[in-house]
């Protein structure tokens, strides 16, 4: 029984509690995360490091009014919470429940819509822009991770913001990770706060000592431009206060008295703020503070483990075997080496495996540098997050025809992290792209041979993998380079050809099956590579049966299938209907990806009363005469 929790119906009750009830509400607020992320699945490394800030933020301030912004948003399970949906908490990342990230859709409290790195202080800035041509007087908060400073959108906020000093609140969120242990400079930087946190009781002790002796006042004077030097050479305080912002910190951010007062103090200020607060992640519960990257994300609890290995460690340990025998390959990773399953790889090459953090467009054009010097540059990152560094791709990448390998995981529907993080685009930005070569392998031996492929394009190659378990083929020793833009028959039939593409192939296959015990004799061919298309082959299955159904995991806007008609367009193929099966016009929500597949009719069920109502609907139309259809 949470007797604490169950009276928080709003952050006006937060703001009641005395201290000793707050360290109970932070006590229940964890054992609930614990026990609800464990179930669901979910960020919960994060959001036991953010608890006392959070609970801090809605005692300070006044949401919805004041705006919140949270940076990613995969820490926002308290603030969740504390906002009218304690009673929800338990549809977490559950279709047609609560999302894992805020949405505006979902609550007044949630100031903005995220799900990627680095947007909070521009999203920020912007509302307070507003509030002061409005001529308001409301605070506009964004808490963004240490993670997140490798972006460089949040530099280019941080220098707007500075410039016009307008009144702003950041807080830094600062334990030292991002999924794992965030990379670069800057955290190098901010690892010297974490590890001289006496530096500002020295600072305070020396000023109240000085203050009675003699002079005291100009040794004061003396010894504040000495510390200056020195602070900007072995503390980042002065970076911030170069760019505009005053800095407040380091402050323990698990100590929820020291966070309120340096929080008012940043709430009355009238200038730029930084306020930078040190946490532990998992904070609370001991394997996560242990192990926080494996605690940063779980899977549902309901979720099978099985023993079949998943398309990201096939990929991996195809780039391992793929490193040893080439010693030009050379891998990049954007904050994502775990997701990858790159880690155990990074500590055999390490000077061959490139993390650069949440570094999308940096990663590509980094990847364009090393691929003109005779290096092949193989980039790994998620589908969703390859959409930020579209320029990067056309220009830095296409434009000069490089070979860049895309390994694009978390391609299709991922599942419950939802609509920000689903990968239903990549086929559609990344066809309209000349000399970009785009394929997905039907199954985990297929991705092996497809990336071996690569090594070898002399063009940027994208390969578009899903999230998750494999089909459980055996995997075959050697690799096998593949004909670039070559299909394949699965499956022969008469009266309809199903193409399929990546992971719709193998449900594909299934629907036929189905469809045989309704008489239907359904082709099924292996699209695999979107671009360039097997036009020979798609002619000749489509001329032989006259009925195509294309299935993609992808929007139908521009995809596979799009490309699919464009082909039968300039072939002037006019007798042959069609049907494509993918992604609406819409963003995809969270849910189980089994559900979403089945709600989309992109799962072998789906697939077999889609083509049998096509052959229907086809027969009803023509009598059994042929025209022009597109349905």
């Amino acid at each position: 029984m949470s007797k604490i929790l169950d009276k928080i119906n709003a952050p006006s009750d937060v703001k009641e509690l005395n201290r000793d009830e707050l360290g109970e509400l932070c006590s229940e607020l964890r054992e609930l995360l614990v026990s609800r992320v464990s179930e669901n699945g979910g960020h919960l490394a994060s959001n036991l490091g953010a608890v006392e800030l959070t609970v801090a933020l809605h005692r300070v301030f006044d949401s919805p009014k004041d705006k919140i912004i949270w940076d990613v948003g995969h820490q926002s399970y308290v603030h969740k919470l504390l906002t009218g949906r304690r009673e929800q908490f338990s549809s977490l990342r559950q279709y047609q429940g609560l999302s894992g990230f805020p949405d505006r859709d979902e609550s007044l409290h949630d100031a903005f819509t995220t799900g990627h790195g680095g947007t909070s202080i521009s999203a920020a800035l912007g509302m307070a822009l507003t509030r002061d041509l409005a001529l308001g007087k409301q605070h506009v908060v964004a808490v963004i991770g240490d993670g997140c400073l490798t972006c460089g959108m949040t530099y280019e906020a941080l220098n707007h913001a500075g410039h016009l000093g307008t009144r702003l609140i950041v807080v830094l969120n600062d334990n030292g990770m991002s999924i794992s242990a965030t990379v670069g400079a800057i955290a190098k930087r901010l690892n010297v706060v974490r590890t001289t946190r006496g530096y500002i009781r020295a600072k305070k002790q020396t000023n109240r000592l000085l203050a009675f002796l003699p002079g005291g006042k100009r040794l004061q004077w003396a010894l504040r431009r000495l510390r200056e030097g020195l602070k900007a050479v072995v503390m980042p305080t002065m970076m911030w206060e170069q760019l505009g912002f005053t800095y407040l910190g380091p402050i323990d951010g698990h100590n929820t008295a020291e966070l309120e007062a340096a929080l008012t103090q940043a709430r009355d200020y009238y200038k730029p703020v930084i306020v930078h607060v040190l946490t532990t992640k998992g904070k609370g519960y001991k394997l996560a503070e242990d192990n926080p990257t494996y605690f940063h994300g779980l899977s549902p609890k309901s979720e099978n483990s099985g023993t079949v290995p998943t398309y990201s460690q096939i990929f991996a340990r195809t780039v391992g075997g793929l490193l040893r025998d080439n010693p030009k390959v050379v891998v990049i990773s954007a904050a994502m080496v775990e997701g990858n399953s790159l880690s155990s790889l990074v500590k055999e090459f390490p000077q061959r495996i490139y993390d650069v953090g949440i570094s999308e467009q940096h990663a590509v054009t980094l990847a364009a540098g090393l691929a003109t010097e005779g290096f092949i540059p193989v980039v790994a990152i998620y589908s969703t997050f390859l959409q930020r560094a579209f320029d990067q791709v056309l220009h830095d990448v296409c434009l000069p025809d490089l070979p860049v390998v895309f390994a694009l995981d978390r391609s299709g529907i991922v599942g419950e992290d939802g609509k920000t993080h689903q990968g239903i685009f990549d086929l559609s930005y990344l066809n309209l792209m000349p000399n970009m070569i785009i394929c997905a392998p039907k199954d985990e031996n297929e991705l092996q041979d497809l990336l071996y492929t690569a090594l070898t394009a002399g063009h940027p190659m994208a390969i578009r993998y899903p999230r998750g378990r494999g089909t459980g083929v055996p995997l075959a020793t050697e690799l096998q380079q593949l004909p670039i833009g070559n299909a394949e028959i699965m499956k022969k039939g008469e009266d309809i050809v199903i193409i399929g593409i990546g992971s719709t192939v193998m449900p594909s296959l299934e629907a036929a099956e189905h469809l045989a015990l309704g008489g239907i004799d359904a082709m099924v061919v292996n699209g695999r590579f979107a671009k360039p298309l097997d036009t020979g082959l798609i002619l000749d299955v489509a001329n032989h049966t006259k009925k195509v159904v294309i299935v993609e995991e992808n929007v139908l806007s521009g995809g596979f299938g799009a490309a699919v008609l464009e082909l039968l367009e300039k072939a002037e193929a006019s007798d042959i209907k069609v049907k494509r099966l993918g992604i609406p016009d819409e963003f995809v929500t969270h849910g189980k990806q089994d559900f979403l597949r089945s709600h989309y009719h992109l799962d072998a069920l789906g697939i077999a009363k889609e083509c049998s109502d096509f052959l229907a609907r086809v027969q009803t139309k023509t009598g059994g005469e042929s025209h022009t259809t597109i349905l």
